[in-house]
């Protein structure tokens, strides 16, 4: 029995998919100004940067995967609840926010890595918006 040709393909695309994803990211991420852009010019800083991108190839896969199972559930309990908004924004909340790409102020402790998210506390347009962004809002310590 012969595999249809798309099924031998599937490791390459996934592969190709993957190196474009974090291409398209890790650029805009790193390139904004953080507080410790000084220490980043040092050898440790360099070395922070290199552990974070180390630390974010482990860590996405496992976030986007539960990130997009979240979505599927989440859409599921949407339907089966007879379209509650409230029942599946209780599942895509914790799946879907949350921090994506770990930086050196997360390996410093500067800021909290956020596995399961947290909806912005005055909903509306804040909620939206921070439902886009990678990290969720840090709380007031």
């Amino acid at each position: 029995m012969k595999l249809c040709g798309c099924w031998s393909r599937l490791p390459l695309v996934t592969l190709i998919v993957i190196v474009m994803f974090f291409s398209m990211i890790s650029v805009p991420a790193w390139s904004q100004p953080s507080s410790s852009d000084a220490q980043q010019e040092t050898a440790s800083g360099a070395g922070m940067q290199a552990a974070s991108v180390a630390s974010t190839f482990v860590y996405f896969p496992f976030k986007a995967a539960f990130a997009i199972g979240g979505g599927i559930v989440g859409g599921l309990a949407y339907a089966f609840s007879g379209g509650s908004e409230q029942t599946a924004k209780n599942i895509w909340i914790p799946s879907v926010y949350g921090t994506y790409l770990i930086t050196p102020e997360h390996l410093t402790g500067e800021r909290a890595v956020r596995f399961l998210g947290v909806a912005a506390e005055s909903g509306g347009a804040e909620a939206e918006s921070a439902m886009m962004s990678s990290t969720a809002p840090d709380p007031v310590q």
